[in-house]
Parts: C-alpha cells; structure tokens; sequence
C-alpha cells in the first residue's frame, strides 16, 4: 500500500508500507544540483553533499557514523546534475533512530570552519582522482562542450579553481535556501506505519520556513557539432561518440531505452559484440541515454588503443549504418522488453530500488507510475518505432566527438572522425 502526502511547507511525502520485510528506507530527494549552481559556486551541491557528514551541533561526524553503524544501517549520499538524495537503509525497527540522524544532518548541519577547509582538500583530492579516470572524465569532457556555456555542461564535482576558492559564508547561504522543505520530496519503503511515518516526518518540520527555493533554470541549447580534444599521456584513447537526446518527458524515452539495450546497452549488445568480442577492436564499448527535465543527450563510449582507432571507426560506422538500414528483429524487441520486465520485478525485492523509483518519479514527473503502467508502456514499443527512432537519432553527420589520448592519438582519431562526416 502506497500513501502519497503533500505536508506543510509543500514537502512531499511518499510512504509505501511492505509488512513482510524486515528493513526499511529512506530516500530525501532535494531538488538542486550542479545545473542550479552560479559559476562562482560550480561544484557546491556536492559539496554541501560532503558536509551534511561533517556533524551538528548535536552530532560530530564521528558520531553520526557510529550511531547508523550502532545500528546495523548504512547511509549515504549523491549529487547528479538536477537534484541531491541523501539515503539510508535500516532494519524496521531502528528507521526511527535512522530518521532522527538523517534529518538532524539535513536541517542542522553545522558546516564548522575548520571541517569545510578540510573538506575542501577532500573534494580536490577528489577530483584529482576523477580526472586520473579518463573512462569516467570523458562523459563530461563530452557533455561540458554539448551544453557549452550552460551549467548542464559544468562538472558535478567542479573544478579545481572553483573549490579552491569556496567561501563558507557563500556555500552555507546556498544550502539553507536550497535545503528547505519545499524544495523536497521523501520516500519510505518498507515494513513501515504510514501515518507514524507521516507524524515523525512533520515534527521535524515544525518551525522550518514556508519559503520555496529560487533556482535559476535556463533552458540549455545543444552545441551544433563538434569536437572536444583533451590531451593526456594515457595508454588507451577514450572516444565518447553523440547527438542532443530527448528529455525525459518524451513519450518515446521507452523507444529510446528498447534501442539502446539492443545497440549498445549490454554484453548481447551488437557493438559489444561485434566491436569486442569479434573484431577485439576495443575493451570497453556500451551505448547510453542521459535524460533529464529539459534537454538529454545520447552516447556511445569505446576505450581502445591508438593503433586501432581506423579499423573502430570503420566497424562503428559499419554497425550504425547496419543498425538504420536493416532495423531491428522483434526477436531483438521481444528479447529486450522480457529483460526491462524481469528486472522491474525482481528490483522489487529490494526496499532500496522501491524507495528510490517512489522518489525519482515525484522529482521528475510529480506522479506515482506503478509497475505494471510502465511494463505495459515497454510492451507497447515495437520494431517500426524503435527503426524510426534510430534513423532520427543515429545517422553519422548528427554525431559530435569528444575524446581523452596522446597528442599523436588524437590527431589519427580527428582525421578519422573527418571521414566519419564524408
């Protein structure tokens, strides 16, 4: 049974109750993220991320780990783009003393001077660790020409020059306007009591402000193609390939995700298959979709060697012509929508993804989808719509190029790409 509430302060509350469980979790979803931050503050909601643990005036940091591992329970936290989640997962019978810590933090956060200069040098050892990851770093490298001179393009984390030079006075004033109750969504799932759920819920928001968050969301506009070259002496080339996507609004977002699972979304995939494990043209290759409230954007991502860089580009091209000319098979279809609904059902079991699906659909779509309304909706996805999508999405001139390698790598990879256009 699924409770939904809109509470004082115009918090969302969202409760569903599973009695033959054990465990229970708690999801705050808070709606800021890096595409809310001003330039100065680039990298400030994960930041704030980062103090949240830094204790209260009732807790230290120490404490506030001893007491969710006093419990058996684990806590943690995110920061994406468009929004922040703080979470945590308890037996049912400690969820109360999980609430209490986890809502202290969220209101009370302290953010002492001495712990944001420290955690300062945390965030820039942790960005130093990001950019020694070329496989990860390149999503950005390729999203932060995408939406050039927007926030969506900004990294998560920020950069070195930004944080270096955080203020606390200025971080702290964008955590308490941005950390208020009516800019939240809280989701419960698990062997709970709705209203005792709901009563805990609105005694910590007694005497908090009514006030609603002013976040600044310019629309971004995707940069027409191009290409993003970084230098840097690494052993492979990480190649990130893509187009403007859809948002998550789009009604064809269930195409879109039946195409990917068939072209790159897996170790069935056909560029796994046939990039890796046939031709040995690459270690890593998978497609992906990045959706979001107003803009989206669509990737393939390949890590490979420099001197494979002519025979990759040819097979991809190869697989993406293929993949528009001939279409896919409803075997494919059918195959892939069995495996979206096998793993809906089975993510049930598990009161973590309940939580989080509650609470991902209240931020993104201000409603509850059940299950069965999206599995139909998967169902519903066939091979002329999935072929119609691709042609739109996948023809070679649409695709922009961002890449991470040797100076004399990517000169190989510029002239190659050149020939991908002609």
């Amino acid at each position: 049974m699924i409770k939904n509430w809109t509470l004082k302060n115009k918090t969302r509350l969202v409760v569903e109750e599973i009695p033959y469980l054990k465990s229970a979790a708690i999801g705050i979803f808070i709606k800021v993220g890096s595409r809310h931050e001003p330039p100065e503050l680039s990298g400030g909601s994960h930041f704030i991320e980062h103090m949240l643990f830094k204790g209260t005036p009732q807790r230290s940091a120490r404490e506030i780990a001893e007491s969710f591992e006093g419990i058996g329970g684990q806590l943690n936290a995110y920061t994406s783009k468009e929004h922040t989640c703080v979470y945590a997962r308890t037996l049912d019978e400690d969820l109360s003393t999980g609430m209490d810590i986890l809502f202290d933090m969220l209101f009370n956060s302290a953010f002492a001077e001495r712990d944001f200069e420290t955690e300062k040098g945390v965030v820039i050892e942790e960005i130093n660790m990001y950019e020694d990851s070329p496989d990860d770093l390149i999503h950005d490298v390729f999203a932060q020409k995408l939406w050039q001179g927007h926030s969506m393009g900004s990294p998560i984390l920020g950069t070195l020059e930004t944080v270096s030079q955080f203020n606390r006075e200025q971080v702290y004033e964008f955590y308490r306007s941005s950390y208020v109750p009516a800019n939240m969504i809280i989701a419960v799932a698990g062997n709970v009591d709705s209203q005792q759920i709901k009563d805990q819920v609105e005694s910590y928001l007694e005497n908090k402000t009514e006030q609603e968050a002013y976040l600044p969301k310019l629309t971004p506009q995707s940069t027409p193609r191009f290409t993003n070259m970084v230098v840097k002496d690494t052993e492979q080339v990480q190649i990130c390939l893509g187009v403007p996507g859809i948002n998550y609004h789009d009604e064809r977002r269930y195409t879109q995700n039946i195409m990917n699972s068939i072209l790159g979304g897996g170790l069935s995939s056909r560029l796994f298959q046939a990039l890796r494990e046939e031709l040995g043209l690459a270690y890593s290759v998978f497609s992906s979709p990045a959706n979001y409230s107003d803009t989206g954007a669509y990737s393939i991502y390949v890590g490979t060697g420099p001197g494979k860089i002519g025979s990759l580009f040819q097979a991809l091209r190869h697989e993406l012509d293929k993949f528009i000319r001939e279409g896919v098979t409803k075997e494919e279809v059918h195959r892939t929508q069995q495996l979206a609904k096998s793993g809906m059902y089975m993510g049930l079991e598990s009161v973590m993804n309940r939580m989080n699906r509650m609470g991902k659909a209240m931020l993104m779509y201000d409603q509850l989808v059940s299950v069965e309304e999206v599995i139909e909706r998967i169902m519903a996805v066939n091979a002329e719509q999935i072929n119609e999508f691709a042609t739109e999405t996948l023809q070679a001139d649409n695709f922009s190029l961002a890449a991470i390698g040797t100076e004399e790598a990517l000169e190989t990879l510029e002239t190659e790409f050149k020939r991908w256009w002609s």
